[in-house]
Formats: structure tokens, C-alpha cells, sequence
């Protein structure tokens, strides 16, 4: 590229997980059954908690929420990849490009966010049993999730933002299946001291306060729990609690491994990979987890899914 058109980038090329032309039909079936796993699962969560008069509580409205971040968060990535595998073209258009890293660090905000949301809204529910339906009122649930979606989207519009100003005067080639926020930095020829500073700083802030307050949260909640005398009342609040942390876990284990793995390893294959278990397979895992460990969801599926065949 010369030197007088370095603001004028028009694309990037992704590089996705292998040239190998034999691999390219395994690739694609895999990113398409995983793709519509998550779509249609985390559909049928959505569906079940509108159609299901029960699941009209404060956390299913949370988890209807994650639910809908899950299949936007696959649908910004997935899609794309899938496109440039069918076509053989792996190049995409700056706009293309800075709009997948929007959504991109938008949906994991939204997920971190609601995540804490769910995890206040527990311990509400076992610590404060007789407050519980002043306290988490409609009003305050619908304010939560306004506050998160404020949050998510004014973060991303200011890494955007900033990300606007960059020059690229070298070699464009994304060793990524989607343009994510540090790859693009990487290729830049311009000062990124602010972008760095801002996503270190964020992190901070929307990843490791979140992650405090959970722990505050279930640590308050296992204090609880211990002092109830009935065995049935523990058995009731640990299984309200189990979906819920098994997707934290899930969540924040693939995020850490995502970045230990980009910190200790320079190959592009094993970060890639590791990116594929935060933003694909944890999406398309979540509906599994609260239908199988949730009485109430798996219950309402099983009407859902009957009504359906009965209707067919």
C-alpha cells in the first residue's frame, strides 16, 4: 500500500484457521452445526420463558436477555466466516470490519454485565427470600438491563471511535477468523497508546468488578445456605445456583484462556482456537446448561417441544 493511501484502507484479509483446501468442507460443517445449535437452542430458551406464565420472574427476564446476546454475539461472527469459506474470498471491507469489532466487544460487555445481574438477583432471592419481590420489581430489572445495554453500547462506540483515528501502512492480513480489537491494533502504524490504555482500563472496570461482585455475591449466598437446617431448602437454593455458575465459569474460563493463551503462545492457530471455545462453543453451551440443570426450563421445553410435534 503506498504511503499517501495509508488512511484509506479498504479491506482486510482474514487468514481463519487453515489454508489447507481439504479442511475447508470439515471447517464449514463443524462453524454451521454449531452456528444453528446456538441459534435454535438459545430460540427455544427465549420461547419458553414468553410462552411459560412461571418463568415470568426476574431471572428468566435475565436469562431471555443472555439468551439474546448469545445468538447476536455467534450471528456477528459465525456467518461471515462461513461466507468467506463458501466463496474462497477472505477479504472484508474496513466498514465490514470495524462493525464485527463493535459487536464483537459489545456482546461479551452485555453477557459479562447480565452474568452479575443474575448473580445480584440470586442472592437476593436466597439472602433476602421476604424482600425479594419489592426489591427486584420490574422497574429495577427493566433498569438493570437498560443500564447494561448503555454501557455496552457507549464502551464499544468509544474504542470505535478511537479506533477511527488509526493509519495502516503495512501488510493487512488478520491471522484471526473474525476482526478482533487487538489484531487490528497490531497491524496499525500510528500511535495506539490511548486504544491499549482504554481496553486495559475497561477490562478492569466491566471484567474484574463484575467478577468481584459475583464472587461477593455466591460467597454471601454459601453463607446463607449453610445455615438453613433443611436439606430440601439447600438442595432448592443450590440447584437455582447451579446453571447460573456453571455459565460463569464457562464464561470467564474460556475469556482467561483466551488471553493467557494470546499472552504465552505467538501461534495464530492456538489463539484461534481458544477464541472458537469463548465465542462459539460457550454461546451454543449456555441453553444445554440451564435446560439440563433447571427443572423449571427443562420442564417447559419438554410442553413446548410436544405442543410443537402435536401441532405439526
Amino acid at each position: 500500500m503506498e504511503a499517501g493511501n495509508r488512511t484509506g484502507v479498504s479491506e482486510f484479509i482474514l487468514l481463519g484457521f487453515s489454508e489447507d483446501p481439504e479442511l475447508q468442507p470439515l471447517i464449514f460443517g463443524l462453524f454451521l452445526s454449531m452456528y444453528l445449535v446456538t441459534v435454535l437452542g438459545n430460540l427455544l430458551i427465549i420461547l419458553a420463558i414468553i410462552f411459560d406464565s412461571h418463568l415470568h420472574t426476574p431471572m428468566y427476564f435475565f436469562l431471555s436477555n443472555l439468551s439474546l446476546v448469545d445468538i447476536c454475539f455467534s450471528t456477528s461472527i459465525v456467518p461471515k466466516m462461513l461466507l468467506s469459506i463458501h466463496t474462497e474470498n477472505k477479504a472484508i471491507s474496513y466498514m465490514d470490519c470495524l462493525t464485527q469489532v463493535y459487536f464483537s466487544m459489545l456482546f461479551p460487555i452485555l453477557d459479562t454485565l447480565l452474568l452479575t445481574a443474575m448473580a445480584y438477583d440470586r442472592f437476593v432471592a436466597i439472602c433476602h427470600p421476604l424482600h425479594y419481590t419489592v426489591i427486584m420489581n420490574p422497574h429495577l430489572c427493566g433498569w438493570l438491563v437498560f443500564i447494561t445495554w448503555l454501557i455496552g453500547v457507549l464502551t464499544s462506540l468509544l474504542h470505535i471511535c478511537l479506533m477511527k483515528h488509526l493509519t495502516f501502512c503495512r501488510d493487512l492480513e488478520i491471522p484471526h477468523f473474525f476482526c478482533e480489537l487487538t489484531h487490528i491494533l497490531e497491524l496499525a502504524c500510528s500511535d495506539t497508546f490511548l486504544n491499549w490504555t482504554l481496553i486495559y482500563f475497561m477490562t478492569g472496570v466491566l471484567g474484574v468488578f463484575p467478577l468481584i461482585g459475583i464472587l461477593f455475591s455466591y460467597s454471601r449466598i454459601a453463607l446463607s445456605i449453610r445455615k438453613m437446617s433443611s436439606s430440601g431448602g439447600k438442595q432448592k437454593a443450590f440447584s437455582t445456583c447451579g446453571s447460573h455458575l456453571s455459565v460463569v465459569s464457562l464464561f470467564y474460563g474460556t475469556g482467561v484462556g483466551v488471553h493467557f493463551t494470546s499472552a504465552v503462545t505467538h501461534s495464530p492457530e492456538k489463539v484461534s482456537v481458544a477464541s472458537v471455545m469463548y465465542s462459539v462453543v460457550t454461546p451454543m453451551l449456555n441453553p444445554f446448561i440451564y435446560s439440563l440443570r433447571n427443572k423449571d426450563v427443562k420442564g417447559t421445553l419438554r410442553r413446548l417441544l410436544n405442543r410443537t410435534t402435536s401441532c405439526l
